[in-house]
């Protein structure tokens, strides 16, 4: 991914953070030199030193067999997004978008059975344990619990590289800055209400 010196994230932590509230990513591997991409759930996961990239696929979904064949894979997250328009600048200027996106890259292999099954739980536990009726692994009955498994394959993808943009106008001006969050505050696209509130936590931590 090109990133412009104003834009890259080195903070593992801050990635880490990022990852956990964006976890709807996009696998891609390549099958026979052709790019092919699941959009998928997954969680980031610590073990040891080394920190994982863990989800499962559908067993009639062809891309988990290119694991074999697949050197490194790439996983993207992506964030909020939103049309910059240049008239929100003092001086004149072209339009940008601005975005937050992260690649992550890996050799990816084969969950065992309980390796999935931990996994599994772990993703129900992160989107249902705040809920007044949670659907965890534990409530769920052995024998349905059973069938779903056979029809999924887990794997996990050991992050050896990581990349991460968040192009969120940080070489504008404190008075470009102001105006673009308030714009980006009116307009009616929740995609650029979610990048104002993005600015306006990261220029409070710079």
């Amino acid at each position: 991914m090109y990133i412009p010196k104003y834009y890259k994230i080195t903070d593992f932590e801050e990635i880490r953070e990022f990852v956990q509230h964006n976890s709807f990513g996009t696998l891609v591997t390549t099958q026979k030199g052709r790019p092919i991409a699941t959009h998928v759930p997954l969680q980031l996961v610590k073990e040891g030193e080394d920190h994982y990239v863990t989800g499962h696929l559908a067993y009639g979904n062809p891309q988990w067999r290119t694991f074999e064949t697949s050197e490194e894979v790439l996983v993207m997250f992506q964030g909020p997004q939103a049309y910059i328009s240049s008239s929100w600048y003092e001086q004149e200027n072209v339009p940008t978008w601005n975005y937050q996106a992260v690649h992550l890259y890996g050799a990816a292999t084969i969950l065992s059975e309980e390796e999935l099954k931990q996994d599994l739980a772990g993703l129900l536990k992160k989107h249902e344990q705040h809920r007044d009726h949670p659907v965890l692994w534990e409530t769920l009955s052995p024998a349905l619990l059973e069938k779903e498994l056979k029809g999924i394959v887990g794997f996990k993808i050991k992050v050896a590289e990581v990349q991460a943009a968040y192009k969120m106008s940080q070489n504008r001006t404190d008075t470009d800055y102001r105006t673009i969050v308030e714009q980006l505050q009116k307009e009616e696209n929740p995609n650029s209400k979610q990048m104002a509130e993005a600015m306006e936590k990261k220029r409070k931590e710079l």
